[in-house]
């Protein structure tokens, strides 16, 4: 097990001894460039001395604690970089297991994570969630967890496969690997004084534990006020510079986000650059990243990148990755940074701007070198129950996915989901619709398909059916996923509703994943077994079926960026404007239900 490292006081002796000279380090990196991120200086002709998967001793020359057995990486001048760290993010988005994520992005430079894992605990419940910390602490990289605080996200607006409440969050505050409370995204519950989610957030607090915070709105006003007075410690919900400086000046950390299709970044390190607010308040992050931007884009060392092509300055952006998200968890005397006592997770890079990952070291020993991993990470058994909970109830038909137009009428007003490219958030639009035989169409001349959310945890078969806007589709096709923020439902979106029908029962067939059909026939498949959500394959063969989805979805017309992404956050009804849930379409600016069709 890798959790077999010691912790700082086991080591404290050992430590001590190496770094005065008495007893040799294991590992040495001599001649580098330290970038010591606490005091925000590059300084050249440095070694660095580790023991026991600590830093022993950082400086000028570390000679002293060479041993006839001491290992002696020559770094030649390359800078030597803390391991990077991912703030907020959810492992499910990567359609990977824990193991493959690690996996993938080990050779990117990240060896902390700060996982949520609410998606599977919206599917498996609180045995979910103990599953992904049990294979999180088995990893080579420091994988740490947070409770999920909000399965359902909003409670009366869907129907999850499970719930969780504050007597599971305080059990859960004693599991070894538990760092806090997952983002409260029922945001109104918190601003109203709901009693289970204070609940939960007092449990977190009680055990000295970070709340995570999720607040989707753009109002700035009392309603943000009593939200931060509600505990939680950060958000990454912001879209502009005035709301990454509403949250730090409340006490909040501001995390911003560079997904595979949340450009957040760009919009608020403003709040930095040109602002000049203090930056370590300020933590960079991923939240959703599939499994194709991990392969072929990078993680962390993506999101790093992009932060010093907006004007950061690469030592900041770098505080912003590591030291700043250490000490908003309680871990900077564990982790953040290159100094002593700490876990010896190090980068060694030729350029700080681009950032080359050339190797990466992760507690005292070498897991990857130019862009490939030398170890692999611990594997996880998930059992059989996790496997096969795609539960339609039955042979989905055509006529499941027919909307009924309103009485007598010839055309219909609809309320229609419109996507906003590279933004979590939907716009809430209306189209006029065409009726044939009592049947509501979509309209390809005005962007408007049909989307429905097929019940998946209960085997009901209900179908709830709309309208969507904003991927371009065209010709006869349908794309499903069993992927489906938060609820994890399954989400069909398609300008045929035969096309929906076979993509709808191929993926319950399977027992979860993502296909796209076009014609009736089948152009991809991503199977995602465990709870519909996750793969246990290598990141290199999902990212290959997943690049032949983004294939398949531009081959029906899409044109967005990252528009799987976009699809699978149609449902998620704690951010605005407009979502559909197993319950119908719900308007997310005022948390109520709303009709699908305008009243004439």
């Amino acid at each position: 097990m890798y959790t077999d490292l010691p912790t700082w006081p086991a080591s404290a002796s050992k430590l001590v001894a190496t770094a005065a000279g008495r007893e040799p380090a294991d590992l040495v990196i001599k001649g580098g460039t330290w970038v010591n991120v606490h005091t925000r200086e590059t300084l050249k002709n440095h070694d660095i001395a580790i023991r026991e998967g600590r830093f022993a001793y950082c400086g000028p020359d570390a000679s002293h604690c060479i041993g006839e057995n001491t290992e002696i990486i020559h770094a030649d001048g390359r800078y030597i970089l803390p391991g990077l760290c991912d703030g907020h993010m959810h492992i499910e988005s990567g359609m990977l297991t824990v193991s493959r994520f690690a996996q993938a992005v080990i050779p990117h430079g990240t060896t902390s994570m700060f996982v949520d894992p609410h998606e599977v605990a919206n599917v498996l419940g609180m045995a979910g969630v103990k599953h992904m910390h049990d294979e999180a602490l088995a990893q080579p990289i420091n994988v740490f967890v947070q409770m999920p605080s909000c399965a359902p996200s909003a409670p009366g607006l869907e129907t999850t496969g499970a719930e969780l409440g504050p007597d599971d969050v305080a059990e859960a505050m004693t599991w070894p690997n538990i760092i806090g409370l997952g983002e409260m995204m029922n945001f109104p519950g918190v601003v109203y004084g709901d009693p289970k989610m204070l609940a939960e957030i007092a449990a977190t607090q009680m055990a000295n534990k970070t709340v995570g915070g999720h607040y989707a709105s753009p109002d700035l006003g009392p309603n943000f006020h009593a939200y931060a007075a509600g505990g939680p410690a950060d958000d990454h919900e912001g879209t502009c510079e005035a709301d990454a400086i509403a949250r730090v000046r409340q006490g909040m950390r501001s995390m911003m986000r560079l997904g595979s299709a949340w450009y957040d970044v760009e919009t608020q390190i403003t709040a930095v650059t040109e602002k000049g607010l203090d930056p370590r308040n300020f933590i960079l992050c991923t939240d959703d990243s599939h499994s194709g931007t991990l392969v072929n884009d990078g993680h962390m060392n993506r999101v790093v990148r992009h932060a010093i092509e907006c004007g950061c300055d690469p030592l900041i952006a770098l505080q912003m990755a590591t030291i700043n998200t250490a000490t908003h968890f309680g871990l900077e005397r564990e982790l953040g940074s290159i100094t002593p006592g700490r876990r010896a997770d190090v980068i060694l890079s030729s350029n700080l701007k681009t950032l080359p990952i050339e190797q990466v070291i992760a507690r005292g020993k070498t897991i990857a070198l130019n862009g490939e991993n030398t170890i692999d990470p611990t594997a996880y058994n998930w059992p059989a129950n996790t496997r096969g909970t795609v539960k339609l109830g039955k042979t989905l038909a055509a006529d499941d996915f027919a909307i009924d137009a309103p009485e007598g009428a010839n055309t219909a007003t609809a309320r229609v989901i419109g996507v906003v490219e590279n933004q979590a958030p939907t716009k809430a639009l209306t189209a006029e619709l065409s009726v044939s035989d009592g049947i509501v169409n979509g309209d390809p001349t005005q962007d408007v398909c049909q989307i429905a959310l097929v019940e998946r945890h209960r085997a009901t078969g209900d179908v709830t059916n709309g309208f969507v806007s904003g991927f371009n589709y065209t010709g006869d096709m349908a794309m499903a996923s069993t992927v489906a923020h938060d609820s994890h439902h399954m989400i069909v979106v398609g300008t045929s509703r035969e096309n929906m029908a076979l993509a709808a029962n191929r993926l319950g067939e399977v027992g979860g994943g993502i296909c796209v059909f076009k014609d009736g026939k089948e152009l991809a498949m991503v199977e995602l077994p465990i709870a519909g959500l996750m793969s246990d394959q290598p990141a290199p063969d999902v990212a290959k079926a997943a690049d032949q989805m983004v294939a398949a979805m531009a081959e029906c017309g899409c044109t967005l960026n990252n528009a799987y992404m976009q699809h699978s956050l149609l449902a998620l009804v704690v951010i605005p404007e407009l979502r559909i849930s197993d319950l119908g379409l719900v308007d997310v600016t005022k948390f109520e239900m709303t009709p699908l069709f305008v009243d004439p």
